[in-house]
């Protein structure tokens, strides 16, 4: 299993889009830090919670010296301390996937030579891996593109124009 570092914005549209059960069906090893379970609302905390309880998900709690050696990056000045925490995790398991929608979070972890990829690459394999069907994974995509903003760009648009053709088949 390739070890996955996680960050809020992920986990949020996962669960907006209702989604997340299918997620944690990939054969993936999910890691995240406490710093990102606390930018979340606490619906979306508890959701979350409960595949830590199953072991589905591991939260890294960071300490003192976490932060310490986090003062020792070069991370960028608008990388927010959670986010920041994404990277260091990453960088500390030696983890193969960073996952993340955020581009300075997805640049900073090209930086650090950690192979990173959004949403849609998370959709990609849900229907690769028919554990999300083509139909369901259409009408999410549709309706993420109400949901997140960030998505209607040209580029960002383009791209979910190109899945619902595909799997709108």
């Amino acid at each position: 299993m390739r070890i996955t570092v996680t960050d809020a914005c992920i986990f949020i549209d996962l669960i907006e889009l209702n989604l997340i059960s299918d997620f944690f069906q990939l054969d993936l090893e999910f890691h995240t830090t406490v710093e990102v379970l606390n930018e979340l609302f606490q619906e979306q905390k508890q959701v979350l919670e409960a595949y830590k309880d199953a072991k589905k998900l591991a939260v890294h709690n960071l300490h003192e010296e976490d932060f310490s050696k986090m003062e020792q990056f070069h991370f960028p000045k608008g990388l927010s301390q959670e986010d920041r925490s994404v990277i260091y995790i990453a960088i500390q398991l030696k983890a193969e996937i960073v996952l993340s929608s955020d581009k300075l979070v997805t640049k900073c972890a090209d930086s650090h030579h950690l192979e990173y990829h959004g949403l849609l690459w998370v959709f990609d394999l849900l229907v690769d891996n028919d554990i999300c069907s083509k139909g369901k994974a259409v009408s999410s995509l549709q309706y993420l593109l109400k949901l997140n903003s960030m998505y209607t760009t040209s580029r960002m648009k383009k791209e979910i124009d190109v899945r619902i053709k595909k799997w709108g088949e």
